[in-house]
């Protein structure tokens, strides 16, 4: 069996297979079907700082390969989740991270110093496709600027492995990666979801309550393969791959495009037990072509 272990700072992982925010709850939920000891980390649902009810249903829709959504960020705060959540999760043995979200850099912040204070938390993964307030609704993630205001604010405050989620809906996200990574992010993870849409051609209205949504899933791997990739080469900082991953064929993928890690989103709906059969299906391929640890396929791939 090679050694599955890898490294994201200070935050040490058994295994390179994380489960992406949004889908897989805050992990309990998924207990009755897999060990959730057994991947390398749980990135939990998006936390604010203050409690959010979501967007009007519907707010999901299939597409082909794929989904939409415009959840909305639903969730009851962080003092909640500090008081209610954290208890119930803290004993598990992987890596639990929370997904930080907010309206403005202060906001970050301070949701991301109250889960400072939790000792069994060791890294968040900052979510900065969200809406600026302050800016007239523009996601803080598609510009420099916006990306890196929003990490410097959080690295004041926050001081265990930072994660920074890049949205994909840029012109170059390599840029975007490099302004984050100067601000102090030890990480960055990618993509989060395309902006997307679909039509009830019979109502001849948007299937979504507010008319877009996220596009995740296998229709999405493409772009996110090519965006990791491009951003491995850009950053001196580990990165973490996700959109599409739906096996251990697709994860490897990422890994050697320049993935340290990744995580599985959208096919956690499809199959509940499918991080731990990504995990042993990478094993395998790494002991069937000579690989003794994981790390060496990391950024391996030919010119």
């Amino acid at each position: 069996m090679a050694d599955l272990r890898v490294r994201i700072k200070d935050l040490c992982l058994k295994n390179p297979v994380m489960t992406a925010s949004g889908t897989f709850g805050y992990g309990l939920e998924f207990a009755d079907f897999m060990p959730l000891d057994g991947i390398g980390g749980i990135i939990v649902k998006g936390t604010t700082l203050r409690s959010r009810q979501g967007n009007d249903y519907p707010r999901m829709a299939e597409t082909a390969s794929g989904m939409l959504n415009c959840v909305g960020l639903q969730n009851k705060g962080v003092d909640y989740f500090c008081e209610h959540i954290y208890p119930q999760i803290k004993d598990i043995d992987t890596n639990m991270i929370v997904n930080v979200s907010g309206s403005s850099p202060d906001d970050y912040a301070e949701c991301a110093a109250r889960i400072d204070a939790l000792e069994n938390i060791p890294a968040i993964e900052l979510n900065i496709s969200c809406p600026n307030v302050r800016q007239g609704g523009m996601a803080f993630g598609v510009t420099c600027e916006g990306a890196a205001s929003v990490v410097k604010a959080v690295r004041a405050r926050y001081h265990k492995t930072l994660i920074v989620k890049l949205s994909p809906n840029v012109t170059d996200i390599s840029d975007i990666a490099r302004a984050v990574e100067a601000e102090g992010a030890d990480s960055v993870s990618l993509i989060n979801t395309l902006m997307g849409m679909a039509i009830d051609i019979e109502r001849r209205t948007p299937m979504l309550s507010i008319g877009t949504g996220g596009l995740s899933g296998p229709a999405v791997k493409p772009v996110a393969l090519r965006m990791v990739w491009q951003t491995a080469k850009a950053v001196n900082i580990p990165v973490v791959g996700l959109g599409g991953i739906c096996n251990a064929k697709d994860a490897i993928e990422f890994m050697l495009a320049g993935a340290t890690a990744i995580e599985i989103g959208t096919a956690n709906f499809i199959d509940p037990a499918v991080s731990v059969k990504v995990r042993d299906g990478i094993n395998e391929w790494l002991d069937s072509h000579g690989c003794k640890s994981v790390t060496e396929i990391i950024g391996a791939l030919k010119d």
